[in-house]
């Protein structure tokens, strides 16, 4: 089964899917989020269309390890998956996933403006790939 990958923000939550081995992830889409809760059904969509058996969810932790108040929120929006989706819901260390996607775009001689759109579905990207590369049986 394919997984899905989650950056969740305040506004945007980045969205990036594996290959059925679990081998690579690829950047899929952002989701707007506008407080309505319309993100659980757009992923409720997602999950269907790309048969999805596991989320993974970036985890923002502090430098020192720990958890603050984003990563709170975090966790908070794992519990609903689960309740949801009724599947495996993992939390996976985001750190600097963010920094590092906006690094690769900026070398990339993206503009400023078409970054803001991809930012998010590539830190999940990121956030996905990490946890397959430690998660691998290969």
């Amino acid at each position: 089964m394919k997984k899905l990958g989650l950056d969740y923000g305040d506004r945007r939550i980045g969205v990036a899917t594996s290959d059925v081995f679990g081998w690579t992830a690829q950047a899929l889409e952002t989701i707007e989020r506008r407080g309505t809760g319309n993100e659980f059904e757009r992923i409720r969509e997602l999950v269907t269309e790309h048969e999805i058996g596991e989320i993974v969810v970036g985890l923002p932790k502090n430098m020192n390890g720990s958890v603050g108040p984003r990563g709170e929120i975090c966790i908070e929006f794992a519990d609903k998956l689960r309740e949801q989706f009724a599947m495996p819901v993992h939390l996976w260390d985001e750190r600097l996933t963010t920094v590092s996607a906006e690094r690769v775009l900026i070398e990339g001689d993206v503009s400023r403006k078409k970054r803001k759109g991809i930012v998010d579905k590539m830190a999940a990207a990121l956030i996905l790939q990490n946890f397959l590369d430690a998660n691998s049986k290969r």
